[in-house]
C-alpha cells in the first residue's frame, strides 16, 4: 500500500502461477480472481490489471493462449476494471496471473492485524479446492466436477468485501495457500490472540474427506500441518479432517474478524451479495498469540 494524499491510498498486488485446472479458460478466470482478491481483503477497489504470461509458444498452440487470456479477461470484466496490458515471455510451462492496482480510503483500510478477544470469525467460501485440484491433477476428478469447483475458485470475493466493508471489521484476510489455519494463526499472531474453532461449522467442498483420506493431497498443505503443530490444539479428530482446515486453497474465501455486535449485519450483507458461504466459524480470545484450539468434528459439507 502506497499513501497517494491525505486521504487516499494506492494499493498493489501480484499473483500468478501454473495451471490447476486443465481447462485453460477455467484457468484463465481461476488466476484472475486470485489475484484480484487480496485487494478485496483489504477492502480496496480494484482499478486496473496487467497480464503476466508464460507460455510455451512452440510446444501448445497459440489457442490455447487465447482462451487462459480470455478466462482473465472476463472475471476482471466482472470486477468491473480494464486490462491495460502486460507482459509475456517464451516459458516451458505455461503461467498466468495480474498486476492489480487499486484504491483505498486510508481510513478504510483492513488489515490482517487487529482481531481482539471476543470478535468472532466468519468464513465465505467453503475449503478444499487444494485437494481437489490435486485429485483433477491424477485424473480422479470428473469434468462436471471440474466445472464445479472452477466455479468455486474464479468466484470473485467483491459480494463478501461490500459485506465486510458495511460490517466495519476488526481485520481480514483471504484464505489461500497457507489455508484456513494458516491464514488465521498468522492473524492471531499480529494481533496477540488466540483463537477456538469449531469444527462442525467450518464449510468444505463435499467429497474432499474421502480424497485426503486416500492421501490425494497437495504438499502445500502438508507443509502448511506440519508448519502449524505446534500451534494447534486438536481435538480427536481424524489427520484427514485436519488436512482440510489447514488445505493451501487456490481463490479462497475471506476470513473476517469483527465484534459480535456487528455479526447480524455481516450475515445479512453476505447473504445479500449472495457469497458461497457465510460460516461463523470461531471466536477470538485474549491467550497466547497464535495458538488455535480446534474442537469437535468436520461436519458442515456444502455443494462447490
Amino acid at each position: 500500500m502506497f499513501a497517494w494524499d491525505g486521504a487516499a491510498a494506492i494499493v498493489q498486488t501480484l499473483d500468478f502461477f501454473t495451471p490447476v485446472v486443465d481447462d485453460a479458460y477455467g484457468f484463465g478466470r481461476v488466476a484472475a480472481a486470485n489475484a484480484i482478491s487480496d485487494l478485496y481483503a483489504m477492502g480496496a477497489e480494484p482499478l486496473f490489471a496487467l497480464n503476466i504470461v508464460g507460455f510455451p509458444a512452440k510446444k501448445l498452440p497459440m489457442s490455447i493462449l487465447g482462451d487462459i487470456l480470455r478466462g482473465g479477461a472476463d472475471v476482471a470484466r466482472e470486477a468491473g476494471i480494464p486490462i491495460l496490458g502486460g507482459h509475456s515471455i517464451d516459458d516451458p510451462e505455461p503461467k498466468y496471473g495480474m498486476v492489480v492496482t487499486g484504491r483505498v480510503h486510508r481510513d478504510a483500510v483492513v488489515k490482517n492485524v487487529g482481531a481482539q478477544p471476543g470478535d468472532v470469525l466468519v468464513l465465505t467460501k467453503p475449503l478444499g479446492t487444494g485437494i481437489f485440484t490435486t485429485a483433477l491433477k491424477r485424473d480422479l476428478l470428473p469434468p462436471p466436477r471440474e466445472a464445479e469447483i472452477v466455479r468455486l475458485m474464479s468466484t470473485l470475493n467483491r459480494g463478501a468485501c461490500n459485506a465486510m466493508l458495511q460490517a466495519k471489521p476488526h481485520a481480514a484476510t483471504d484464505v489461500t495457500g497457507y489455508g484456513l489455519l494458516g491464514h488465521l494463526h498468522g492473524m492471531l499472531r499480529a494481533s496477540g490472540v488466540e483463537a477456538t474453532i469449531d469444527a462442525a461449522a467450518v464449510p468444505f467442498v463435499a467429497d474432499v474427506l474421502p480424497l485426503a483420506a486416500s492421501g490425494c493431497v497437495p504438499g502445500g498443505t502438508q507443509a502448511n500441518h506440519r508448519f502449524l503443530a505446534p500451534h494447534l490444539v486438536w481435538a480427536e479428530m481424524p489427520l484427514a479432517e485436519q488436512l482440510v482446515l489447514a488445505d493451501a486453497q487456490t481463490s479462497g474465501g475471506l476470513l473476517i474478524a469483527l465484534p459480535e455486535a456487528r455479526l447480524q449485519g455481516l450475515l445479512r450483507g453476505l447473504e445479500r451479495e449472495g457469497t458461497p458461504a457465510r460460516a461463523v466459524i470461531g471466536r477470538v480470545h485474549a491467550g497466547s498469540a497464535g495458538r488455535i484450539t480446534v474442537q469437535g468434528r468436520l461436519r458442515n459439507a456444502v455443494p462447490a
